[in-house]
């Protein structure tokens, strides 16, 4: 008798089929309202974001007789399409689209292949002195842009650059500080063994940052590439500094001189088909570069 009750306690408990089942669909239950809550809060900010950008779109396709209408329509009707071609008939727009294009290319291009170059020297290149010249250039990052405004306008004039676009592309031929911090990051999480390897087989130094270092780094430029574009295209503080003739400016600068003077009001419409055409190219681009913009973020190291 104490056998049997001895094998009797040591017997696994049976847990009946009908309580795993309410457990399982308790847990069930709890991840669907986690995820319901997780997508309404998701949903709820896009909707909060995109609320602006929605409004640009139905204001630009109002005629201005419509601004003053209480209540105004939800939907346009009909739409303005005319907007979009009146608006080149107010300014120069064309100079300005044109003046953003030559500051916003040479910046992706010639400015991040220098930021690429300087980033590469940091993290790839052993010489006395390195980590002190990079706290330097990174130190330049907490300095204020409006510090050094009044002195850069001051040599710009001495050289006869002002009212030109030379203040805005010049400078980009040195790279910029937060990008060669971003892409020295980067480099760093990168094998030393890749240029051993292809030192070994008689590459130079720039050789190995044109065919190893580069094509590995694909998602990190893409990033700095995307950061540079928005950056300079959307510029408005130091060109409204430099720039004066309404031909010289830039396409930010240019729908400030649009909402200027007694004509502002009536051109309410416009100034939103304009703002519109001037956020197109960065919605485009952020399109086609989203995904090697986010593994570039996520693949960025904290090394070093």
């Amino acid at each position: 008798m104490t056998a049997r009750t001895a094998d009797s306690n040591l017997a696994p408990a049976v847990v009946p089929s009908g309580g795993r089942t309410i457990r399982s669909r308790r847990v069930q239950a709890l991840q669907l309202l986690l995820r319901t809550f997780y997508y309404a809060v998701l949903i709820g900010a896009s909707i909060m974001y995109a609320i602006p950008f929605l409004w640009m779109i139905r204001a630009s396709l109002m005629s201005l007789d419509m601004f003053y209408v209480v209540p105004q329509p939800l939907v346009p009707n009909p739409p303005a399409w005319n907007n979009y071609t009146d608006v080149w008939q107010v300014g120069p727009v064309l100079w300005w689209i044109t003046n953003s294009t030559i500051v916003s290319f040479v910046g992706v291009t010639v400015g991040t292949f220098i930021s690429a170059l300087v980033a590469f020297g940091f993290a790839r290149l052993k010489f006395p002195g390195n980590r002190i010249l990079f706290l330097i250039v990174i130190s330049t990052m907490m300095l204020p842009q409006h510090v050094t405004i009044i002195p850069q306008v001051i040599l710009f004039r001495e050289l006869n650059w002002l009212d030109t676009l030379l203040p805005l592309i010049v400078p980009l031929l040195g790279g910029a500080p937060f990008y060669i911090f971003l892409l020295r990051q980067f480099f760093l999480t990168l094998p030393l063994e890749l240029d051993e390897a292809a030192s070994i087989d008689g590459a130079s130094r720039m050789r190995v940052f044109w065919t190893v270092i580069i094509p590995l780094s694909k998602p990190a430029i893409a990033t700095v590439a995307v950061f540079s574009f928005i950056s300079h295209w959307n510029d408005f503080f130091f060109p409204l500094i430099v720039l004066q003739s309404s031909e010289r400016l830039t396409l930010a600068v240019g729908m400030r001189w649009l909402q200027a003077g007694q004509y502002e009001a009536q051109r309410l419409h416009l100034q939103m088909a304009i703002a519109l055409i001037a956020v197109a190219p960065v919605v485009i681009l952020f399109f086609f570069a989203q995904k090697h913009f986010i593994r570039g973020i996520a693949l960025t190291g904290i090394k070093g």
